[in-house]
């Protein structure tokens, strides 16, 4: 199935607009452009000698682990990606962002989120074979509960990668395995993002860290609330169809 009927499929015959498309990356880089810039010339004055060591006491930054540091950065973001990828299916889904983007463009950015959250995972999970103060060997990386350090939660990381794979493999076998199995597949990406919650709040050394404690529970928050009103629009559904129905039955 080409790229265009997917999105005919998934987004009741649309036709992306290739201009906005362009335009929206283009603002979007200016952004990031600009805000890397304004940091640059922050960090570079006085007031951010005292920004750095305000962070350096609430990252814990000065590890002299560089591995561990890398596999922590890399873990802490591939959680925020994954948590993001969720949250805008589950958005995308209740037809949340309709009033304010394309859905051809909703439905890009949810694969880029995954794909871009799967690349950090892999980094987070490769680092500790290279990590010398707890190295991991390839087997205590790839299957559950076999890890060093807390197995159990670590294991739970490790399933809930498993299936972070299984959902965004699911993106381009569509047209193959159909749109019920490929909806019930996509369901896991719930139970996924869960998984690796548990997995950092119970595994992470980052943990008990203020600002950590605070982005695993506004994210957590969010994705409920999401999940509740995604469920609404649900049962909504489901009873005016019902609703329907028993009307035309009366009419016949």
């Amino acid at each position: 199935m080409s790229q265009m009927n997917l999105y005919q499929d998934n987004h009741e015959g649309e036709n992306p607009n290739p201009l906005m498309r362009r335009v929206v990356w283009i603002l979007g880089a200016a952004f990031v452009a600009t805000a890397g810039l304004l940091t640059v010339l922050l960090l570079k004055s006085p007031l951010g000698v005292i920004l750095g060591s305000t962070i350096n006491q609430i990252f814990a930054l000065d590890s002299v682990q560089v591995m561990w540091y890398i596999t922590r950065a890399a873990g802490l973001v591939g959680y925020v990606l994954l948590w993001l990828s969720t949250a805008w299916g589950l958005a995308v889904s209740s037809k949340i962002l309709d009033l304010f983007l394309h859905r051809s463009f909703t439905y890009d950015f949810h694969q880029f989120l995954s794909l871009l959250a799967i690349g950090f995972i892999v980094l987070h999970i490769s680092v500790l074979m290279a990590d010398r103060y707890l190295p991991y060997t390839l087997t205590q990386v790839l299957l559950p509960f076999l890890s060093p350090y807390r197995p159990l939660w670590v294991g739970i990381g490790v399933i809930g990668f498993y299936l972070t794979l299984l959902v965004t493999v699911t993106f381009y076998l569509r047209s193959r395995i159909g749109v019920r199995t490929f909806r019930a597949i996509h369901g896991l990406s719930l139970i996924a993002y869960l998984a690796a919650t548990v997995h950092g709040f119970f595994a992470g050394t980052d943990s008990p860290l203020l600002a950590t404690e605070l982005i695993y529970t506004s994210t957590f928050l969010v994705t409920m609330f999401l999940t509740s009103y995604w469920l609404i629009v649900l049962i909504q559904k489901k009873l005016q169809a019902s609703n329907n129905s028993v009307s035309d039955s009366g009419l016949d």
